[in-house]
């Protein structure tokens, strides 16, 4: 087997996984909840992302709870990253507590698309002198991530408390970081690309732990059997 061959299987599963699922969901629509497993991993494409075969592009791989304390659920992750759907600041968000809406964020800014927050401020604790900026920042954030779909893998917990999600997660993004040989390319005008984190831009992912770290493909077979658990 090859790199390319075990990139093929992946999106082979996850196409498969999406047949059974009904597809990618979209963060902007309030009934995606209801479809969302308790625990499992999740896998972010955005528009214009593309493999070279034209299958859309995974962006960001990620999870949740890999202590067997952690008390946090899939769909509450995912609230984190898609945003306040109301409350005092609607569309809104906190990126101190999403490390995926950082990146975004701050590649925005390095974009020239968030002109009024200077990156430090992004990056630093929260100022007060430039709260309304930050916050009409995180609304774009909020925007940005909306738009990217997402596929969500089931993997409940064993009995003892442990689970392959962190096992599936951390080989999901070795195997598609280009930091170390991917197989596919993210597009000239990926924001990744904007990315503070080198490491983004780098990989092609919107991650940075796992991008340097090689696959083992053995992993592929663990990851099919939780896909046939949808089927």
């Amino acid at each position: 087997m090859t790199r390319q061959s075990d990139t093929d299987y992946f999106y082979d599963l996850l196409d498969r996984l999406a047949e059974a699922v009904g597809g990618p969901r979209s963060l902007s629509d309030p009934t995606t909840r209801a479809g969302w497993p308790s625990h499992g991993v999740y896998f972010f494409f955005e528009e214009g992302e593309r493999r070279a075969n034209g299958q859309p592009r995974v962006v960001r791989v990620g999870t949740h709870a890999l202590t067997g304390t952690s008390r946090t659920t899939l769909r509450s992750r995912l609230s984190q990253h898609r945003g306040n759907a109301g409350g005092r600041n609607p569309g809104g968000g906190n990126h101190r507590g999403s490390i995926f809406r950082l990146h975004v964020g701050a590649a925005l800014i390095n974009r020239g698309d968030i002109a009024c927050l200077p990156l430090d401020a992004w990056l630093s604790s929260p100022r007060p002198e430039f709260r309304s900026e930050e916050q009409a920042a995180e609304r774009m954030v909020s925007g940005c991530i909306r738009s990217m779909p997402v596929l969500c893998l089931g993997v409940p917990n064993r009995p003892d408390g442990t689970s392959d999600r962190g096992v599936i997660e951390s080989f999901a993004i070795a195997l598609l970081s280009m930091a170390t040989g991917g197989a596919d390319k993210p597009s000239s005008g990926w924001l990744g690309l904007h990315a503070n984190s080198p490491a983004v831009a780098r990989s092609g992912l919107w991650n940075v732990r796992h991008v340097e770290e090689a696959y083992d493909p053995a992993v592929l077979e663990v990851m099919a059997a939780h896909v046939s658990s949808h089927l």
